[in-house]
């Protein structure tokens, strides 16, 4: 099964970092001496990412490229990583390829098993062979940078840096982060959502779907065991909190001196108007987060199943646009789960609860004929 438009492949117009620049920009205006590495890599972070950032949307426009060869084997993963030897380059040298052992180094190793994991995901579950549905080749570049304070998709690569050690561990150590950014580039083969406004933020929130589905389904995890974090682990043990988000409840991923309290908020009644951040995307992104984790708790069981079907559904459906809403999605989930479960399923009400739940109320909506 593929996107809807597998023969475009957007040139991305925006950086998807994992990490807010919000959150890196109090980082770097922390005048503590214990840390003044971390907040100097937090401003080396945030300049190395200006660049692509600054860019306005519609300097860089979607353009047509050739369709990559289908993999020989439908469902075979294709991995490549390289080491960017602490220099902002891409790719890099190539350190392991597909089917070769685990080397020395555990960020190689962490990124290759996590390209796996996440392969995996989409292709057992979804029927998804990679990234745009044809055995795209999966390729990550790790050590980039100087202390880089940030982990992401640029279009082609996953590229991760090593965190300042102070404040954030190396970005290979969760793979929800891994998992996030590859989704962005789903998305992008997909319904390819503007990263801006809500539907940045249900761009962000899509890739944090996944992100924790893979982790659940590489863990075993079922909805009710599952953590519903996303980069468990990022942070050392400094800093007081778990993750970069939480999605069963946002805003209360961390509460620390120095990073200050996760602003999501986890409803419509909280949402942020502002223009920094594209429009808010990672903070708004906690609104269809938490939607998506109510309608998973309602359903139970495992959360890739009929949770993950509905959302990769509408990810690869025919109601999604370019700049949908909240509503818009909310709707489109809905159609989604009455199209594979029946109106009036149980999925079907467990989507119409979770988008109650966040202050997104449905229309009724009649089964598709």
């Amino acid at each position: 099964m593929t996107g809807r438009h597998p023969t475009q492949s957007p040139v991305p117009t925006v950086h998807c970092g994992i990490v807010p620049p919000y959150l890196l920009a109090h980082l770097a205006e922390v005048d503590d001496p214990r840390y003044s590495a971390a907040a100097a890599a937090a401003r080396r972070s945030l300049q190395l990412d200006a660049p692509i950032r600054n860019l306005r949307l519609g300097d860089r426009h979607p353009t047509a490229a050739p369709l990559p060869p289908a993999s020989a084997v439908p469902g075979v993963t294709t991995r490549t990583i390289s080491d960017a030897g602490h220099l902002q380059r891409l790719p890099g040298r190539v350190v392991r390829t597909e089917g070769q052992p685990p080397v020395a180094d555990v960020a190689v190793n962490e990124a290759y098993t996590g390209l796996g994991d996440t392969h995996g995901l989409y292709w057992s579950q979804y029927q998804r062979d990679s990234i745009d549905g044809r055995g795209l080749p999966l390729d990550a570049t790790v050590h980039y940078g100087r202390d880089y304070d940030n982990a992401f998709w640029d279009g082609e690569r996953m590229v991760f840096g090593d965190g300042d050690g102070e404040v954030f561990n190396r970005f290979t150590i969760s793979l929800s982060v891994i998992a996030h950014e590859l989704t962005h580039g789903v998305t992008q083969y997909s319904a390819n959502l503007v990263y801006q406004g809500q539907s940045g933020a249900l761009n962000e929130s899509v890739s944090d779907v996944f992100g924790a589905l893979v982790e659940q389904y590489a863990l075993g995890q079922d909805t009710a065991t599952a953590s519903w974090l996303i980069g468990a682990g990022l942070f050392t043990e400094e800093v007081q909190g778990q993750a970069l988000r939480s999605m069963k409840a946002p805003g209360t991923a961390y509460d620390d001196d120095v990073l200050g309290t996760d602003p999501q908020p986890d409803s419509m009644s909280g949402y942020v108007d502002t223009e920094d951040d594209y429009g808010g995307v990672h903070l708004n992104s906690g609104i269809p987060n938490r939607a998506f984790y109510l309608v998973a708790d309602a359903i139970g069981g495992n959360a890739w199943e009929a949770p993950g079907q509905i959302w990769y559904d509408t990810l690869t459906g025919p109601d999604l646009t370019a700049t949908a809403t909240f509503a818009v999605f909310a709707r489109a989930t809905e159609a989604a789960a009455i199209r594979r479960y029946g109106s009036g399923s149980l999925e079907h009400e467990a989507v119409r609860g979770g988008w109650q739940g966040v202050g997104i109320t449905l229309d009724p909506l009649r089964a598709a004929s």
